[in-house]
């Protein structure tokens, strides 16, 4: 037996291993996010700061990490078997919910994962236990740790308020300082503003992310703590005239700052949320070791009160996972994804504001806009005005072409992020370092006036989604470790290794064989918003509206086949998954247009006019496409649900061949944009016309007959005229489409 307990361990460690991985490409947001955002520097560059900051930090952990061992839950009253299953669906557990943040772009905290993931599985257990105990000695709250599970949900609440306030106040202040021209006033405050910015990072490095460190005895801790204020005084002169003297060499003192801030960040979080990823494993190893010393293979009631104490990790397993983040760092396409949502909500100018709309952001964006109208009326005129020259984003200084932000944003995102989380560490307050570092970018953004009335409501619906996100987090955690506690628990072994194997697939099966959908569409949309040659940009954008279009017309093909199939076989499912098809489509195909709006608001006005026009008409032609789908799908369906007589045979003989002339037009028209060759534009907008008049002439042809016919197929005769009505309107939109589109390939061929 004592084989599949060893089994278990391999599995433990193969899980930490790949939960190291996917933790680290979350979590690479909360120090890449400035660095990469502001492009301060070559991103290659950056990421061997982060990973010299990380591998540092794991190597130089703590020791013991205690809160896998008993912080959630007491062991002494759990047997070694109990521990194993509790340890190990954790593990499961926060492997698949980090992928599919990870998958989802989404940031999220591996401390609420790790935290709630035992807490399920933990309370799971206790309950278990409990109700199995004859002698009613056993109480959930000597079992498990409550308190902790609360301090979690206090610490995101805390988190996004402390966080997105200070933010929003220190950038507005930074702002008025520095303005967008910041050179111009840099001379002046960079010995003081750097020298305040390398303390707080100094500080919060060695006072966050080194003092639970393995080297940093009882005595040096004290003795830090007596001399923090005199330590700090130093750090600062010293660090106000190396930066004054740096500026005067020509030196830019804000990459300094954000390169050395995202030392400090990533150092602390190696440092600190190590345990989140290994912490588990190797309660799980301290328990195996304790109990094959002394268990004398009773699993079922050996407990585990050993893993009470505190312990200390060997060196060899923080340098093993110092290189496990560092490549995971280098490597991981999903960090890439997570960074990439982050920058694009907090990006100074137009970016992917692909998060739609809810009622909720559009309430709160309109409180503050009333208030803010409200403000700036009591205000003095002159007092406004200069407000706003501080504010002149015509003025703004971008290291590189594509930056999101300036490089005093980003510095402002990396101080603010490293005092909160140093002093919420003093203070005993329990700030996640995931939710500052999101927030407080989020507050700069919003001080900055990068949210303009045309972009507030998606990123605010963007942020909110991704704070929901937090808190689902935790109900996911606990629900999924709760029912994998209980299936392991009465389905043994077996169980545990279906569960093993589910997981390594799931995982394995999301890097290599999904994410393939809409990369083509993301990367150029990404390629157009870098770019700043504005004829370069005008042959993208064609490029992408073509691909647009021709995903949309497959679309009206499919969906165009199933109306039509739905109502000639009376299948009800057919035509109720098309209704959620139709929605899902009109849904991707907006996003893709305010896509495509925003890149085509970057290209100079004086060229944009006509070309604007004819995008917006194709557009609209398009969505109305769509929309005359859904009503004849909704006509349809509510036929078949109600089990109304079918088409009559002479109407089904009649309409099939025009029906499959109508999906040859759709099919010529999707060739002939795909292939951008618009020679034919004539002829098949002539076919196209005789097509819609002979299906007019159809429709006049049915009125007649329904005046003359039955009254029982009445019913049946009006949806039928609906279906030719609504395929006229497709056939009108269609010959519209590649009208408009032919434009648009003229303007790109003159080009």
């Amino acid at each position: 037996m004592d084989i599949l307990f060893t089994i278990i361990l391999v599995f433990l460690g193969v899980l930490s291993i790949i939960d190291l991985f996917v933790g680290v490409s979350n979590d690479a947001v909360n120090f890449l996010n400035s660095a990469v955002g502001a492009k301060a520097a070559p991103f290659r560059t950056v990421l061997i700061v982060a990973a010299i900051g990380v591998f540092i930090g794991a190597a130089l952990s703590n020791g013991m990490m205690d809160i896998a061992r008993h912080g959630i839950y007491n062991p002494s009253y759990f047997s070694f078997r109990e521990v194993m299953i509790i340890c190990l669906t954790a593990m499961i557990s926060d492997v698949i919910l980090l992928n599919i943040f990870n998958t989802l772009g989404l940031p999220t905290s591996t401390t609420v994962t790790m935290v709630f993931n035992l807490l399920g599985s933990a309370f799971t257990i206790s309950m278990l236990k409990i109700s199995g105990d004859t002698t009613g000695s056993l109480e959930l709250m000597e079992l498990i740790n409550t308190s902790k599970a609360l301090q979690v949900i206090v610490a995101i609440f805390m988190s996004v308020v402390i966080a997105i306030f200070f933010g929003t106040l220190v950038m507005w202040i930074s702002r008025v300082i520095f303005s967008f021209n910041y050179k111009k006033n840099l001379k002046y405050f960079s010995g003081l503003f750097g020298g305040l910015a390398i303390t707080a990072i100094i500080y919060f490095m060695i006072f966050q992310g080194l003092k639970e460190s393995a080297f940093m005895t009882p005595e040096y801790k004290q003795w830090l703590s007596d001399n923090t204020l005199m330590l700090l005084s130093y750090i600062f002169v010293g660090s106000a005239v190396v930066m004054q003297v740096l500026n005067a060499f020509k030196v830019n003192i804000f990459k300094v700052i954000i390169l050395a801030g995202t030392l400090a960040l990533s150092l602390a979080f190696a440092g600190n949320d190590l345990v989140n990823f290994i912490g588990i494993p190797l309660s799980g190893l301290s328990a195996f070791q304790d109990y094959m010393a002394h268990g004398a293979g009773d699993y079922n009631n050996y407990l585990m009160g050993a893993n009470n104490g505190p312990s200390t990790t060997h060196w060899g397993f923080l340098i093993f996972a110092g290189a496990v983040m560092v490549t995971a760092l280098v490597f991981s396409k999903s960090a890439h994804n997570v960074i990439k949502t982050s920058v694009n909500l907090s990006r100074q100018d137009d970016g992917e504001e692909a998060y739609g709309t809810s009622r909720i952001s559009q309430g709160l964006v309109r409180v503050v806009h009333n208030t803010s109208k409200t403000i700036a009326q009591l205000m003095p005129t002159s007092a406004s005005k200069w407000l706003d020259t501080r504010f002149n984003k015509q003025e703004i200084i971008l290291e590189e072409p594509g930056a999101a932000f300036d490089l005093v944003r980003a510095s402002v995102n990396l101080v603010i992020a490293a005092l909160l989380i140093a002093a919420g560490t003093s203070l005993k307050l329990p700030l996640s370092t995931t939710y500052v570092t999101f927030m407080v970018a989020m507050g700069s953004s919003l001080a900055d006036r990068a949210w303009s009335r045309e972009s507030a409501v998606g990123r605010l619906t963007g942020v909110m989604g991704v704070i929901g996100g937090w808190f689902v987090t935790a109900g996911a955690a606990f629900i999924i470790s709760s029912i994998s506690a209980v299936s392991m628990y009465y389905g043994g072994f077996v169980v545990m290794f279906i569960l093993i194997s589910i997981a390594i697939f799931m995982l394995v099966s999301d890097h290599f064989v999904k994410r393939k959908k809409g990369t083509e569409e993301d990367a150029l949309f990404l390629k157009i918003l870098d770019t700043d040659k504005p004829e370069e940009m005008w042959t993208l954008l064609s490029q992408h509206v073509r691909m647009t279009q021709v995903k949309f017309l497959e679309h009206v093909s499919k969906d165009y086949v199933s109306l039509t199939d739905g109502l000639l076989n009376e299948d009800f499912r057919t035509l109720s998954r098309l209704r959620s098809k139709t929605e899902d489509h009109k849904r991707e195909f907006k996003a893709m247009r305010r896509k495509e709006t925003l890149c085509l608001r970057r290209i100079p006005t004086d060229e944009v006019l006509e070309k604007s026009m004819w995008f917006h008409l194709g557009a609209n032609a398009c969505l109305q496409t769509l929309y005359a789908i859904e009503r004849s799908t909704d006509v349809c369906n509510e036929h078949v649900a109600n089990n109304f007589n079918p088409l009559p045979e002479d109407l089904r003989n009649e309409f099939v061949p025009v029906r499959n002339q109508v999906l040859e037009y759709i099919n010529l028209i999707l060739q002939m944009i795909s292939s951008g060759d618009m020679s034919g534009v004539k002829q098949t907008k002539a076919i196209g016309k005789e097509l819609k008049e002979h299906v007019k002439e159809m429709r006049k042809i049915q009125m007649k007959r329904t005046h003359k016919g039955e009254r029982e197929n009445v019913r049946v005769s009006l949806v039928y005229m609906n279906v030719l009505q609504e395929t006229n309107e497709v056939l009108t939109n269609l010959r519209h489409l590649i009208d408009y589109t032919q434009h648009l390939q003229v303007d790109e061929d003159e080009e």
